[in-house]
């Protein structure tokens, strides 16, 4: 597939120029090790790409990663959504209508979030490129230049994991997350000898992805937060809101939720049941940019701090989340932004993530900055 370059068009009057195709491709990236949570392992991040052209020849390129393990959605589910939902409800639409897009899309399909996210990252792609602008800019602006990105640990031995999260803490990784949920006492223990291995300055982010019980878990993670853990990432499965917040109220350690926050109406849930400190919005599980715009606005408005997540994805929706996180002042924590940096070669952005310092710059060309 052949794609424009990244370049400014020529001012257009909306609704004069209007969407012809919705087309997909599969994009394969072997780890540079196995990728292991608690709620499975992967060897290759697989991403589906999304091109939306007009007639007038514009393209805007999208992508979106169904990680099975973690969402219970297939790559070819996704695709299926894509091609003989999404795609129907797009053509003919004027490309600046992105509200409009995500209503036309809501109607043609309930649900798909992880679909619907890849259309609209391609939607806010080309309208960038319509436009002229960076997609930090149809998202509000640039409130920093670069943005300071996480390094997440995946799971394995305890030496093996504190090894890793020293060597990217002296890469300039100030913020360490590491994977648990199998067992809260080797947790601690990791959260220990992590703890033990970074420099005084580094935070430290414990990653439960829903692996603890609420009545057998408290006593454990009092005592993580004693050990100098900062954050603490989804302990409880995603449903018990009310045992996050009870967790929240009795411990002294920040408490983000990330497996709960996949919608709209979950962000307005968590904010009134008081359940978390951080919101971590991934915007694949909500839907796309759009949505996650609204998110952030709800946590806004409750005063809550937002991480910028990521399931791992790909290059290009790696720079969708790096626009958003650019663009929100509310997202203070680093951002997990290291799909690109965790397989053995980026097909989609090499440019923008070829320095792996703990920080990434904010591209400034129009649209989103990948190199298709």
């Amino acid at each position: 597939m052949t794609v424009a370059p990244n370049r400014a068009v020529p001012s257009r009057v909306p609704g004069d120029d209007r969407i012809t195709a919705v087309t997909t491709r599969v994009v394969r990236a072997p780890y540079r090790r196995p990728f292991e949570i608690s709620s499975g392992t992967s060897t290759e991040l697989v991403s589906l790409v999304v091109e939306i052209e007009t007639a007038g020849g514009a393209r805007g390129i999208g992508e979106t990663s169904p990680m099975t393990a973690y969402t219970g959605e297939t790559l070819a589910g996704v695709n299926a959504a894509i091609q003989e939902h999404l795609a129907p409800a797009l053509v003919g639409r004027d490309p600046l209508d992105r509200a409009g897009a995500h209503l036309a899309m809501d109607a043609a399909l309930r649900g798909q979030h992880v679909a619907k996210a890849g259309a609209d990252i391609a939607l806010h792609d080309l309208a960038g490129r319509l436009a002229g602008w960076p997609v930090h800019a149809l998202l509000g602006g640039r409130v920093r230049d670069r943005v300071p990105i996480a390094w997440v640990v995946g799971l394995g031995t305890l030496d093996e994991m504190a090894a890793e999260a020293a060597e990217y803490a002296a890469r300039g990784f100030r913020h360490i997350k590491v994977k648990g949920g199998h067992d809260p006492e080797r947790d601690l223990e990791l959260v220990r000898a992590v703890r033990a291995a970074l420099p005084a300055g580094a935070e430290l982010c414990l990653d439960a992805n829903e692996g603890y019980d609420t009545t057998t878990a408290l006593p454990t993670l009092a005592k993580m937060a004693d050990a100098g853990l900062s954050l603490l990432e989804q302990p409880l499965p995603h449903w018990d809101i009310a045992g996050l917040a009870r967790l929240r109220e009795r411990l002294d350690v920040r408490v983000m939720v990330d497996e709960s926050m996949r919608s709209v109406p979950d962000a307005l849930e968590i904010v009134r049941r008081g359940a978390a400190d951080v919101i971590n919005i991934k915007i694949l599980k909500v839907g796309g940019l759009h949505r996650a715009l609204q998110v952030a606005a709800i946590a806004e408005a409750a005063g809550l701090a937002v991480k910028i997540g990521s399931m791992p994805e790909l290059g290009v929706a790696t720079l969708a989340a790096l626009h958003l996180a650019a663009a929100l002042p509310g997202a203070t924590v680093p951002a997990d932004l290291v799909g690109p940096l965790l397989v053995r070669e980026e097909p989609l952005a090499p440019t923008a993530f070829a320095v792996a310092d703990g920080w990434v710059r904010v591209p400034t060309v129009p649209g989103l900055g990948h190199d298709l």
